[in-house]
Formats: structure tokens, sequence, C-alpha cells
């Protein structure tokens, strides 16, 4: 299989299938710079009934594809957002991290959370965005590394459910997405 045909309500995207090895591919869905899709998929979460858009006063996400759709969502709600980063940077003071293994990285990767944006957060009510939740390993980090920034997630939300193993029935998401495997 070369692609798979992505319908997303009324949105339909053409996504190549990638082997990422062990008989296991997946459709590759890059959200960046489709706009259409970005602001389809904020209004439509926002609708979510899984999505507690009045229980949050911050959204974080990972860096890099969640990022328009974070900030989207931001806009609509009128509150900020948070970007966990891949890397340390010379810039960040106080920063702390945890390491992910992701079905779509090689090797163990690291989210940062910087120290400013970490004492933004501490109190706070979050809603975790990521574009596609497949096995759950990088939610699972992103929460670790959130209670010890002392907030609270109380939601979760993606555009897709890959069909990678995260059971789902605690994230507001629009579709579910295939694993193929040979």
């Amino acid at each position: 299989m070369e692609s798979y045909t992505l319908k997303i309500g009324e949105l339909t995207r053409v996504l190549p299938v990638i082997p990422l090895g062990n008989g296991v591919s997946i459709a590759s869905f890059v959200m960046l710079g489709d706009t259409e899709m970005v602001e389809y998929a904020a209004e439509n979460l926002l609708r979510h009934p899984a999505f507690p858009k009045n229980r949050i006063d911050a959204l974080v996400c990972p860096e890099a594809k969640a990022i328009p759709l974070t900030h989207a969502l931001a806009v609509r709600l009128q509150i900020d957002y948070v970007v966990l980063r891949k890397d340390l940077k010379a810039y960040m003071r106080d920063a702390i991290a945890e390491s992910v293994t992701s079905i779509t990285t090689q090797g163990t990767q690291t989210l940062v959370l910087d120290g400013p944006e970490r004492k933004r957060l501490a109190g706070k009510r979050v809603c975790v965005v990521d574009d596609v939740v497949s096995t759950g390993g990088s939610l699972s980090a992103i929460e670790r590394l959130l209670s010890r920034a002392r907030c609270e997630v109380v939601g979760k939300a993606a555009v897709l459910l890959e069909e990678g193993g995260y059971a789902g029935g605690d994230i507001a998401y629009l579709a579910r997405l295939p694993v193929f495997k040979s």
C-alpha cells in the first residue's frame, strides 16, 4: 500500500504510507502548513464532548507538528500555551526534561520544559495537545514532566488516534488512523 485516504469530517487527505521496520507501516499525517486542516481540527476539537474547554488554564504541546493546532485552540480559548522543546537550549534556565520513545522517531528523544514556563504552569490546569497519538508513550512522558512542574493535566486532545496500542478513552480526538502490519 502506497497511500491511505483519511477522512476527517468533510476533509479528505491522501497520506503516504511509510514503513517503520519490523513489518509495521504508518500513514504519515503532517498538518504543518495545512491551514484548512488546522482550523477544521481546532473548531471540531472544541466541540468534542471530551475536550475540557471550560476547565483549562493553559495548553501544552510537544514540538513541532502540534504547534499550529495548539495555537489555533489557544486563540479560540483566549489562553496561553507552552511548547515542550525537544532539545535543551543554551538560553534555558532551571529546565526539566523527560525521555520518550515514540513510534515515529528512532531512538530516545527528550522533552524539555524551560524554568520560566514551568513556573507559569505551576498550579494550573492544562490540556495536552498533539497531532497524532499512537502508543501513548509521548503522552505518558509529557504527563510525567507536567507532574514534576506541579500542574494538573485535566485533558488530552489530538487530531488522530493511531491504532498503535493506546486505548484512547481519556482523549478527545477526531478520527482513527490504522497501523499497517505486513
